[in-house]
């Protein structure tokens, strides 16, 4: 009996649903982001990387190269039940795990190219907190080479200062997306992978302190809170934004968030000029933190949901409102019966954030995922796991905290 034949992944409806969506949304693209979308008039198949800045960076990619693409995406996507479904059929996305190898992900890519897709990806897997391209992986350029296609690498500039990812809210600026580099496949037949990389980063490595322009809103600093735990006078902190304005809520202390991006000390000379310098400083603040010899001191308390993620299908939720302990060595749920139930970090597989401030913990057998007010700060939980891991690992030495 003839085997079952295999279906294909690329499919003609794909495209077709892309470019209906694309009617409705670049437009909206345009007037809410006041972005320039440069046309890139090469149509053949091509392994796109880009620089990832906000929601809707698919949908630039998309318009600038007119191609069958298909984005590889993290796993996350594919749990939320009906509408995760409905994503699968209209445009077919590339699963891929977030915080391991995925070697069926290269598959399923490989499988894509043979059947003359072309494939899109942001390397960084996150969006930037702080206006600067997060850590990209090495796996990135041996990965590439496996498809053979030319890299068309995209530049998304000024998303940054139009909508920041701490932010709700979209600024009143510009900005610009392009591609700045095809490298053909002759050119990195001759390039090692580090070399190859390098010419990647080079090309999608937007620093938004070199984005010059002003980018006006009435809450320019609102929720920035999700981005910053650390006082450069009190040391780890909880924060406070209103308006143009974060406070520490220690020393009560504020800083005004300007149209072009840069920090006004409230009464006194600010320390940091953008989000970045005082994201470095907080960065280096915590790699300095002895996390092993505070494993039981409880550094920070919180309220959230708490779901349940069931991987590829959806997400439960298993009880609201609940206490959460951060602590130097692990996290602890304090259910509303009272259990105390603890994940010590050496148990968690990953700890990362998703979107604004949703904090997914992924266990040997489980993901939980946190959901707290809109002022909540999960990039902390991320921070200190990886602090919590480079010292146990004996790299204390290590910067890369996560993201």
């Amino acid at each position: 009996m003839a085997g079952k034949k295999k279906s294909s992944w690329v499919k003609t409806r794909h495209a077709i649903i892309m470019n209906l969506a694309k009617l409705v949304i670049i437009p909206m693209c345009k007037i809410k982001y006041h972005i320039d979308m440069v046309k890139c008039h090469d149509r053949r198949q091509m392994l796109i990387v880009f620089n990832h800045v906000t929601a809707y960076d698919q949908f630039f990619v998309a318009e600038s190269l007119r191609l069958p693409i298909y984005f590889i995406a993290s796993e996350d996507i594919f749990s939320m039940g009906f509408l995760s479904k409905l994503l699968r059929w209209a445009v077919a996305p590339i699963p891929i795990k977030k915080q391991a190898k995925d070697v069926t992900a290269v598959k399923t890519a490989i499988k894509v190219v043979k059947e003359g897709g072309s494939i899109a990806l942001s390397p960084e897997g996150n969006r930037t907190y702080s206006g600067k391209l997060c850590h990209i992986k090495a796996t990135i350029a041996p990965m590439a080479r496996k498809f053979k296609l030319p890299i068309a690498c995209y530049r998304i500039e000024g998303g940054y200062g139009v909508q920041p990812r701490w932010s709700n809210d979209v600024r009143k600026g510009t900005m610009k997306s392009y591609v700045s580099r095809i490298i053909e496949p002759e050119e990195y037949a001759e390039m090692t992978d580090d070399e190859l990389m390098a010419a990647i980063v080079a090309e999608i490595n937007v620093d938004e302190r070199n984005i010059v322009g002003e980018y006006h809103s009435n809450t320019l600093a609102e929720y920035m809170e999700r981005a910053i735990y650390v006082c450069p006078d009190c040391g780890l902190s909880r924060f406070e934004s209103r308006g143009d304005i974060i406070k520490c809520l220690k020393c009560n202390k504020g800083m005004r968030y300007l149209p072009n991006k840069h920090f006004e000390g409230v009464g006194f000379d600010s320390p940091f000029e953008q989000v970045l310098d005082w994201y470095e400083y907080q960065e280096n603040y915590v790699n300095k933190l002895d996390l092993v010899s505070r494993e039981d001191e409880v550094i920070y308390e919180e309220k959230a949901d708490l779901y349940k993620v069931n991987l590829y299908k959806n997400k439960e939720l298993l009880e609201s409102g609940i206490g959460i302990e951060l602590k130097g060595g692990g996290i602890v749920f304090i259910h509303n019966d009272g259990r105390r139930e603890e994940i010590p970090f050496a148990d968690a597989s990953a700890i990362t954030v998703l979107g604004r401030n949703l904090l997914d913990i992924y266990c040997s057998d489980a993901v939980y995922q946190l959901k707290s007010d809109e002022r909540f700060n999960a990039l902390k939980f991320v921070h200190f796991y990886n602090r919590w891991n480079n010292i146990k690992k004996g790299h204390s030495n290590e910067q890369f905290l996560g993201l």
